[in-house]
């Protein structure tokens, strides 16, 4: 071996970025809504819906502008997260679009387009100006108290549809609890990864459960009893189990002791059955659950339940085809709480099984994009917003399929309502962040040549 050979450097590997893997993902996600969307104006008046070409544009230029964001500024980010992303919202926007058609008096899809690319632009605010996720654990305690009081607000305002969850001002509403579950996903991160080691080996042991000490024990308790209130003061079952089930996953994964799994749900168990006994409106909703078919019985017709029930079951397989079923007899909440049953009467079991197999991807990327992490804050922030996204898709979809009693929270990217497409175009971006950093290449490799630099932070950020 030569000395110049023997000196020479180590070739320079570039890690591949896959960002033309997600601009391909993207094209087939704007495509297959635009599909869609031409396919539900075809069932229903036989001609495709004249501003179609408007619809594809809008719904591809947003997702062009979300890619230039990923592709400039977190080059190593996953790139499944984004085309996921679009194609769920697309097929909301199609599937809002279609009810609208019959109920003219109600018009919810350009509304949903606006609040679509509202979310969009906070996803590419995000990305920007969000250059490393570390940077959030410093307001740890300013996320919960900005949590907390945006989750006792709305006790002061009407209740709509028996839950006290909306802000109404001037014709204007939106849903604080959404944001507050970001916030809150911030706090118990940062909490845990400072605490992760007292909850785990310190404490008093009792049969096979290592109890912590008091001192850290305190807000496991208080988040128990939060949850609770909130279910009594705001009526709302979905946010309260949203709440208390992020805290003990998070808790679960800082300390790997399943003990606490098992705590959690006692506690959940234990206050849901309190107050779905006492509280008249969660205690109708149980009912409802227990026998969806009595308002048959009665005389009075099936209920939102039953017809969600009878929408699946004329699914059937491969459905009825996009615009041509029934699922508008749901009644106020076809476009929200029950948009899962149009999915399963139009696009059957087969379309069904699609989404949510595009949901589990989703949050598996989640996952993985925590668990490459070093640093203990990013892995349980990305975790904790994987399983917000886990946690919605299992309270709704169970509810409408009548596994568990029903709640009124959003199908994220498919349900109508603002402040839910808006938050979870949030929780994308922030994922989307988490995994460009997990993804880049190590800086002991960087330095020693073996692979091409990553774009490095601001002096202030790192």
């Amino acid at each position: 071996m030569t000395a110049s050979t023997a000196d020479a450097p180590p070739p320079v590997l570039r890690l591949p970025k896959r960002r033309g893997v997600e601009l391909s993902l993207l094209i087939g996600a704007v495509l297959i809504s635009v599909y869609g969307y031409a396919a539900v104006g075809l069932a229903h008046d036989d001609a495709v819906p004249p501003d179609v070409a408007g619809y594809g544009g809008g719904l591809g230029l947003l997702a062009l502008l979300a890619h230039l964001a990923v592709r400039f500024r977190a080059p190593y980010a996953d790139p499944l997260l984004l085309p996921i992303a679009v194609l769920l919202n697309g097929l909301g926007l199609v599937l809002i679009y279609r009810l609208d058609l019959e109920t003219p008096g109600d018009r919810a899809a350009t509304t949903q387009l606006i609040w679509s690319t509202l979310g969009v632009a906070f996803f590419i605010a995000v990305v920007v100006f969000l250059r490393d996720h570390r940077v959030l654990q410093r307001y740890a305690y300013l996320s919960v108290a900005a949590a907390l009081v945006l989750m006792i607000v709305p006790i002061f305002f009407p209740a709509v549809n028996g839950a006290k969850i909306w802000i109404r001002v001037a014709g204007f509403s939106f849903q604080p609890g959404e944001f507050a579950k970001i916030l809150l996903a911030v706090f118990f991160a940062a909490y845990l990864a400072a605490n992760h080691n007292a909850l785990a080996y310190t404490g008093r042991r009792i049969w096979k459960l290592q109890l912590p000490t008091g001192r850290v024990l305190g807000p496991i308790v208080a988040i128990w009893l939060l949850s609770v209130g909130v279910l009594v003061l705001e009526r709302d079952l979905g946010t309260s189990l949203l709440f208390f089930g992020l805290f003990v996953i998070l808790l679960y994964v800082a300390t790997g002791r399943t003990g606490w799994i098992a705590v959690g749900l006692l506690l959940a168990a234990v206050g849901a059955f309190v107050v779905g006994s006492f509280e008249p409106h969660v205690h109708s909703r149980v009912q409802d659950w227990l026998d969806p078919f009595a308002s048959i019985d009665a005389g009075r017709g099936p209920g939102q339940l039953a017809q969600s029930l009878f929408a699946f079951a004329a699914g059937g397989m491969l459905g009825t085809g996009l615009g041509l079923g029934h699922s508008v007899l749901i009644g106020f909440a076809a476009k929200s709480d029950f948009i899962l049953a149009t999915a399963g009467e139009e696009l059957g079991l087969a379309g069904l099984t699609a989404v949510f197999l595009l949901y589990a991807l989703l949050v598996a990327r989640g996952f993985r994009a925590g668990l490459a992490l070093r640093d203990a804050f990013g892995r349980l922030l990305s975790i904790g917003l994987a399983s917000i996204l886990a946690l919605q898709v299992f309270v709704i979809a169970g509810g409408v399929m009548g596994l568990i009693p029903l709640t009124g929270m959003a199908m994220p990217f498919l349900a109508q309502g603002g402040s839910s497409v808006v938050t979870n175009w949030i929780i994308v971006a922030l994922l989307i962040r988490v995994s460009d950093v997990a993804r880049r290449p190590p800086p002991d490799e960087v330095e020693a040549g073996v692979v091409a630099p990553a774009p490095s932070l601001p002096e202030g950020e790192r």
